[in-house]
């Protein structure tokens, strides 16, 4: 009964060794010693064939390994050929297969669609072509438009109908000339209850200090239902950072003596049709004229803001409101008149030019 017994186990062995063989890891031949699948120590040379089939594998994944140590158990016979390796083994060989034909590939890749030097390098310019694509411009040095040009804009036309009565106003400016010089024409008044109020008119030259401002001097008359008065005058126009259109100008003679003006005004585009205007006007009297109402120091502020809408470029209806306030000595000579210091408006009305 032994030699039967040790024939089986000699098979049953062997099926372990074919395992191993399957597994491409070399082996010692069956042995028909009933303990040779338990031997506790491989011989020299299995060793070193293992341990060149793990060289392989590493030179494979792209990272040595190193052979597994002789098993101690008593079934090292029933364990896997190939070697425990430890767990993060299989993530360096794929880190070694994608730095192998991953990230060079990339940068094979890369390094291929890198643009090419120019076979013949860009000359450096020379002092002449920095003088032509740079020019020496002379002080003052404007390109204008021949010609003689024109531009009248009503800027106010409008209608009112509130608590103090109704009336009209209007507030209108034009030009007439070339770029540098130019006859600036302004003119602003109203109507109440169906009569000429006061009304203005100035005829000033204007000389182009910059590309956005106007020096201007001229005369002044202001007409009504008073005796007129004609006046010197002198000021600034033009536009101002972020695009506020601003006018200062000084009136010298008459029973003021001397008067400054100023007005200022926004255009806010909501779209490229509906155009929000804010403007502010104020005076300012050296001395009082009492039959025109004004009095020494601040005279008047007034405050509007209009909404227009552009059907075309030249022709725009709006409506707006418009806030009128007298300081100091001018409201008291408002108050003697019966009249009330302030004065608030809706209106409505077209702005255009041509």
């Amino acid at each position: 009964m032994a030699p039967a017994s040790t024939s089986v186990q000699s098979d049953t062995h062997a099926d372990h060794a074919a395992h191993g063989n399957h597994a491409s890891h070399a082996v010692p031949p069956p042995s028909t010693d009933p303990h040779a699948g338990h031997a506790m120590e491989a011989p020299a040379s299995t060793s070193r064939d293992l341990h060149e089939a793990h060289a392989g594998h590493g030179m494979h994944d792209g990272h040595a390994r190193q052979p597994a140590p002789a098993a101690t158990s008593i079934h090292a016979g029933h364990a896997p050929a190939t070697p425990a390796v430890p767990s993060n083994a299989g993530t360096h060989g794929t880190h070694g297969e994608h730095g192998e034909h991953g990230e060079h590939g990339e940068h094979g890749r890369h390094d291929a669609a890198a643009p090419q030097a120019p076979r013949e390098p860009i000359p450096e310019p020379t002092t002449a072509d920095l003088a032509a694509a740079f020019p020496t411009l002379q002080p003052h040095a404007m390109q204008h438009a021949p010609g003689f040009n024109s531009l009248v804009v009503f800027d106010h036309l409008e209608a009112w109908n509130n608590a103090h009565g109704s009336g009209q106003s209007w507030a209108a400016k034009g030009w007439f000339g070339g770029d540098i010089d130019r006859l600036w024409l302004r003119s602003e008044g109203e109507r109440n209850e169906g009569r000429l109020g006061e009304w203005s008119l100035d005829a000033l030259h204007g000389h182009a200090l910059s590309p956005w401002w106007d020096v201007v001097a001229g005369v002044r008359h202001d007409g009504g239902d008073i005796p007129g008065l004609t006046r010197a005058a002198l000021g600034v126009q033009g536009l101002a950072p972020y695009k506020f259109e601003f006018a200062a100008t000084a009136y010298l003679g008459g029973p003021r003596r001397a008067e400054l003006a100023m007005e200022a005004e926004y255009s806010l585009l909501l779209t490229n049709r509906l155009i929000l205007q804010p403007t502010l006007e104020a005076s300012l009297a050296a001395d009082d004229d009492p039959r025109r109402g004004v009095g020494r120091g601040l005279g008047h502020v007034e405050a509007g803001l209009r909404l227009r809408y552009e059907i075309t470029r030249r022709f725009a209806p709006y409506v707006g409101f418009v806030h009128e306030r007298r300081y100091g000595r001018t409201a008291e000579l408002h108050r003697d008149a019966g009249e009330s210091p302030r004065d608030s408006r809706w209106v409505a009305g077209v702005r255009f030019w041509f």
